[in-house]
């Protein structure tokens, strides 16, 4: 059969108009949503974010239900030895402190009454932590030692910075100011200032924006932003306690307002040395939260919080593995805490304080916790609201008294020097240290991380090594086994001789998959699966062609919307604001990736696909993307909050493809086209291309796309088309270099290719290995 399709596809000369016919038929198809009996169902584009919604909540109450059997101290470190471990898992894998700190003062400024140090030290190989470090000018015999952790806008040295470091060293402290990874002197882009971009855009807002650049970046090499974070500030804990006349009894982190509060209770949480911590709007209720609380606020209250771009404040696995915000605050007692609100707090409806209590009562220790509020709303500005000006400092000014001996100053001090005094960077440091952004020295470590995997992969014989990968992908997946799929609906239409059903199948509770099935009029035909994410609408407007080539060749075609993707998808904006995005954040913390969710899907789809008797169960996958691809003079490296910003790519279809045929034995060959070439390459620059949605944390512990492709030798494999980490079409030099170790395991087989092949379209390489020779 094979042989006379291929034969009457090239000699016959009608067939070609018949082809085009047809293609034009198919982009004309109505692939929307199917009308269930008299209601149309829900919209498909708000599925995805009730599904991860309901996860969270369930996440919330299996928690609430095992805090509620907590009744006594014991039980409860047993509690949280438990999650702490696990939270301390989920940040990443670090090396060894390093032992002694290489630090280095690049100037001296001399006060009234103080001195502050520009200090640089290593934090760990090839990365390093610009810090204002402020002491007494008259330093005592036994002095505290303080750690600010500003928010996430602005770096170290702003005014109201220099003042609050000026005031406590005045007061007998020795004050420790760094810039967190990817701010200030540590920014991983070049917008600086106006001058550095032809446009207008916001250079205030840059080190802010980058930071979700980076956090995919850690999170595909297996860390987090928030993990490198917090190594930093432990690291800051190693200098202060370095220092001369530095109380270790008396470590005290002080947080800002606007995203200091998350790293400096995660800090505190995992830091033994951290004698107290006041934690600014974290763990209750947000400056954007509504005032006052419900009446139900212990059972309504979002314990767990929701995702967004802003991966700090949405920690991977926090919601399934128990470490919530309101237990990290809780698993700092019986040590001080300042539970620091910037507005109005709604104090005897708040939740979590009555949680934090119960954990300092085990302890005897209420004490030692004690709550702040300021007053108005997030809304409007001073008087109206105390948005972090001197007065919310000071309120903390004689509890800290009272609980560090800190003499009490009554009133900031404010001698600001310019900013530029206060950069601690020098040419000649940056050169004597080699320092350099942060994601190379990441870029390194995911390298080293890459190899120990493949030199596992290359211990493992080749029959068990599909079966390996599989385990090992499962940590990062989430739950792929396929459930029992059941048809909701089918509508049947024909085109011509071809068959349409569309078919709305029910993947489990609240997930609906739909499908174009398109069947030639041959017996049994095999199965091309086309995923990506713009779905069936997708493949229809885009590859009608080559799916009328298909068709003719006598192949059935299946065109499914996983979840989020095509007519489920909550939107077509793929950046960092999107809605999916949110979502994403949201799956990952409850440790189901929507990678994972839509794995399980294409699982599905295939074991009800191999039901159908009127199919043949070979199958093949077609991963695609329709994204647009940027141009070899398309500017690249342009900052966040300008129009038209480069073209994210679209990986997913290859991706699911590739894990798809690593589950599936029954898969026979596989095309990719516009697929991403790898993700390691994704850390080579501070500008990040890929969507959020197909980032697999810790993935590159395990395997890149070179090494799947490797994994499925000698399977049939194209990958036509392929873009780079900036969504630029990948040069052949790049792809063979990365893809030496797939050509190894193929020994240089023609079933695998890379690249254009004379002519051949997708749909006759499909083709030629799914339609036996001779049936």
């Amino acid at each position: 059969m094979r042989a006379a399709i291929l034969a009457i596809f090239v000699i016959s000369p009608s067939l070609h108009a018949q082809d085009a016919d047809l293609a034009a038929k198919l982009r004309t198809l109505d692939a929307g949503t199917i009308v269930l009996g008299p209601v149309r169902e829900p919209p498909l584009a708000s599925m995805l974010r009730r599904e991860v919604q309901s996860d969270l909540k369930a996440a919330v109450v299996r928690e609430t239900q095992a805090w509620e059997k907590v009744t006594t101290r014991d039980a409860w470190e047993a509690f949280r030895a438990e999650r702490l471990k696990r939270f301390e898992a989920s940040l990443g894998t670090f090396p060894d402190p390093p032992k002694p700190l290489k630090i280095r003062v690049t100037g001296s400024h001399q006060g009234d009454g103080y001195v502050v140090d520009n200090v640089v030290f290593e934090s760990r190989a090839g990365i390093f932590v610009t810090a204002n470090l402020y002491r007494p000018a008259k330093p005592a015999a036994s002095m505290p030692g303080m750690i600010v952790v500003h928010s996430h806008i602005q770096p170290k040295n702003i005014g109201y910075r220099q003042d609050m470091g000026m005031t406590w060293a005045r007061a007998g402290c020795v004050v420790l100011i760094p810039d967190l990874i990817g701010h200030g002197e540590r920014r991983q882009h070049p917008f600086r200032d106006l001058k550095d971009y032809p446009k207008p855009f916001a250079p205030g807002r840059q080190d802010y924006n980058f930071r979700y650049d980076s956090s995919l970046q850690f999170y595909l090499m297996g860390d987090s932003l928030m993990g490198w974070i917090v190594w930093d500030l432990r690291r800051c804990v190693d200098f202060l306690l370095a220092q001369p006349g530095v109380d270790a009894r008396r470590i005290v982190m002080f947080s800002e307002p606007a995203g200091g509060g998350d790293p400096a209770a995660v800090t505190a949480a995992l830091e033994p040395r951290i004698a107290g911590v006041l934690v600014n709007n974290f763990g209750g209720p947000q400056p954007e939260t509504p005032y006052p609380l419900p009446k139900d606020a212990e059972i309504s209250f979002d314990f767990a919080g929701n995702g967004s771009w802003e991966s700090t404040r949405n920690l991977h696995r926090s919601a399934r593995d128990g470490f919530q915000p309101w237990f990290i605050l809780a698993s700092l007692a019986p040590r001080q805490l300042l539970y620091y609100h910037e507005f109005y707090w709604d104090r005897d409806g708040d939740p979590v304080w009555t949680r934090l209590q119960k954990a300092y009562d085990f302890y005897g220790a209420k004490d030692r916790l004690l709550g702040l509020a300021g007053h108005g709303f997030v809304v409007g500005k001073e008087p109206l609201n105390t948005h972090w000006i001197a007065y919310s400092r000071e309120m903390a000014y004689p509890h800290l008294q009272r609980m560090f001996a800190i003499p009490d100053p009554k009133k900031e001090y404010s001698q600001r020097l310019p900013e530029s005094k206060l950069e601690c960077l020098t040419p000649d440091l940056v050169k004597e240290w080699k320092i350099g952004p942060a994601h190379l020295e990441a870029a390194k470590e995911a390298d080293q991380r890459l190899a120990n995997a493949r030199a596992m992969i290359a211990k493992t014989p080749p029959p068990q090594r599909r079966e390996k990968l599989r385990t090992q992908f499962a940590e990062v997946l989430g739950d792929v086994k396929p459930r029992t799929p059941t048809v909701v609906r089918t509508v049947n239409e024909t085109l011509g001789d071809v068959a349409v059903e569309k078919i709305h199948l029910r993947m489990e509770p609240g997930v609906v998959v739909p499908m174009i099935l398109l069947k030639p009029n041959v017996k049994q035909p095999p199965i091309v699966v086309g995923l990506a994410q713009g779905g069936k609408q997708g493949f229809l407007t885009h590859r009608s062609a080559e799916i009328a080539q298909l068709l003719k060749l006598g192949v059935a075609v299946a065109l499914p919307d996983l979840r989020g993707t095509g007519e489920s998808s909550p939107g077509d904006a793929r950046d960092r604001g999107a809605p999916i995005t949110a979502i994403s954040a949201s799956a990952l913390m409850v440790g189901e990736p929507l990678v994972g969710r839509r794995l399980r899907d294409l699982r599905g789809l295939l074991a009800y696909l191999r039901t159908r008797s009127d199919l043949s169960p070979r199958f093949g996958l077609w991963g695609d993307s329709f994204a647009p691809v940027n141009g070899p003079t398309r500017e690249l490296h342009v900052p966040y909050g300008i129009d038209n910003r480069p073209a994210p790519s679209e990986p997913l279809g290859g991706l699911l493809a590739l894990l798809g045929a690593l589950h599936e034995e029954d898969v026979q060959v596989l095309g990719i086209q516009g697929g991403l070439s790898d993700f390691r390459s994704v850390l080579d620059s501070p500008f990040v291309t890929i969507p959020h949605d197909v980032v697999l944390p810790g993935q590159l512990r395990i395997a890149d796309l070179p090494d799947l492709v490797a994994t499925l030798s000698p399977h049939p494999i194209w990958l036509s088309g392929l873009v780079d980490h900036q969504n630029r079409s990948a040069t052949p030099k790049h792809l063979e270099l990365i893809y030496r170790i797939a050509r190894t395991a193929y020994q240089n087989r023609p079933s695998l290719r890379i690249g254009a092949s004379d002519g051949e379209t997708m749909a006759r390489w499909l083709a030629k290995h799914l339609v036996p020779v001779g049936k």
